[in-house]
């Protein structure tokens, strides 16, 4: 994508506009690269040959942007886990758009105030 005077890579784009680390974006990618699966953490770690603390604070920020749903599974001698899977690409552009919107919002309101000196 070519943005004003510097091109971006889409994935450049949606790893600024979700405040992405790398391994945010990798679990993401997974993710979609799988999109009927639901995974708990401990899998996507070894699959992804990441730290488990890596990976729950990357689907923790994922759940919380709206890129992945989480369900709770019970387990058979009590407790539980947490399993998740991605939401739609719709939904995940539909967010993206937002924060990108948001943007431009802000530099609209910049150049107002620039156009009146300010």
């Amino acid at each position: 994508m070519d943005f004003a005077c510097k091109e971006f890579k889409i994935e450049d784009v949606i790893k600024c506009a979700l405040n992405l680390t790398k391994a945010d974006l990798n679990t993401m990618k997974y993710f979609l690269n799988e999109p009927d699966k639901w995974v708990d953490t401990d899998t996507l770690s070894k699959s992804l040959n990441l730290d488990i603390s890596t990976v729950q604070r990357s689907v923790k920020k994922l759940y919380e942007k709206g890129i992945l749903q989480r369900s709770q599974q019970n387990l058979d001698g009590g407790g539980y886990v947490f399993i998740y899977k991605i939401h739609s690409r719709n939904q995940i552009k539909s967010v993206i758009l937002k924060i990108v919107q948001s943007w431009a919002d802000r530099l609209g309101q910049e150049l107002e105030q620039w156009e009146n000196g300010g």
